[in-house]
């Protein structure tokens, strides 16, 4: 089994800023499923520039990337860790082996259902060992958007048991199980936010939210199959969602990282994701730039 070596550091509050210039930053990492690995190039970007978040806010496998720099992890781990594990054929093989069940009594017990897979046992599996059980012990405030599936409203969790949470958030319907928690179904906080950054507008001083949703690519004229309609159309509504809040209130930086026709479960193609999304560290810097001169000018 392939195993990443990877290590949570206190990450210093930097005492000069000089990007930022002083002013508060927050972060929004929006779901998207392996398109989201798009996301370690705005945490390394941020790591250059010595900008550290005053608070994070993440849906889905944004509040998996979201949560490893809340716990210190600077955006080089997170890209070796995800390239050792689910960037790792073998990795993958090798650990989702070992959360089969024993016997057919276990698999009773844990109630494994075919065609679904329990998320949270998932990412203890493929998470880094060090990433804290506990909100309170995160070292940047960190926000994790699940969906209430009855209560059909968005549901923000800031405190309490950290992967409980970060399975709600990611757990996508027809690939998870739905999770409880406080006694609720929850499923994927995409499906309610797909970027959600309007938590931190009162939170800093510019506040970035990254759209990795992607959409459906073609040439228009290919009749999609039946998974393909499946995960276009979720694409389709939460892009919806997301012009009608950007038409209400936009961040101050607003981001949408090259993701092509990356599926929603391509995690494998890790190398060729954050190949084409590359681009969004230039795009960061100079939105940043930006955003401290219109500060500086009002």
């Amino acid at each position: 089994m392939v195993q990443a070596e990877t290590s949570i550091v206190e990450l210093p509050v930097p005492q000069d800023a000089p990007r930022s210039d002083g002013l508060r930053v927050a972060v929004a990492f929006g779901g998207g499923g392996a398109r989201g690995l798009a996301h370690i190039h705005v945490i390394e970007t941020l790591n250059e520039l010595g900008i550290r978040p005053t608070a994070i806010a993440g849906s889905s496998i944004g509040a998996i990337m979201g949560a490893g720099m809340a716990a210190g992890m600077s955006g080089a781990d997170i890209r070796e860790h995800a390239l050792m594990t689910v960037g790792n054929k073998t990795a993958v093989v090798s650990r989702l082996w070992g959360l089969r069940p024993q016997t057919v009594r276990d698999a009773v017990a844990n109630g494994v259902r075919i065609g679904q897979f329990n998320l949270e046992r998932i990412l203890k599996a493929f998470l880094p060992a060090d990433l804290p059980d506990h909100f309170s012990d995160l070292q940047i405030p960190m926000r994790v958007i699940a969906t209430d599936y009855y209560g059909q409203n968005e549901v923000i969790v800031e405190e309490g048991a950290l992967f409980p949470a970060l399975a709600a958030s990611s757990a996508i319907p027809a690939v998870f199980m739905p999770v409880r928690l406080y006694g609720r179904v929850m499923i994927d906080g995409g499906i309610s936010n797909p970027v959600p950054y309007e938590c931190l507008m009162n939170e800093a001083d510019i506040v970035i939210g990254i759209d990795v949703v992607g959409a459906p690519e073609g040439d228009g004229t290919h009749i999609p199959n039946r998974m393909e309609s499946i995960f276009g159309s979720g694409q389709l509504m939460m892009q919806t969602a997301i012009s009608l809040k950007l038409r209400l209130q936009a961040p101050h930086i607003f981001l949408r990282p090259a993701v092509g026709r990356t599926g929603v479960m391509d995690f494998l193609k890790a190398r060729e994701v954050l190949a084409m999304s590359a681009g969004v560290k230039d795009e960061l810097k100079y939105a940043l730039d930006g955003a401290i001169e219109a500060h500086q000018r009002a």
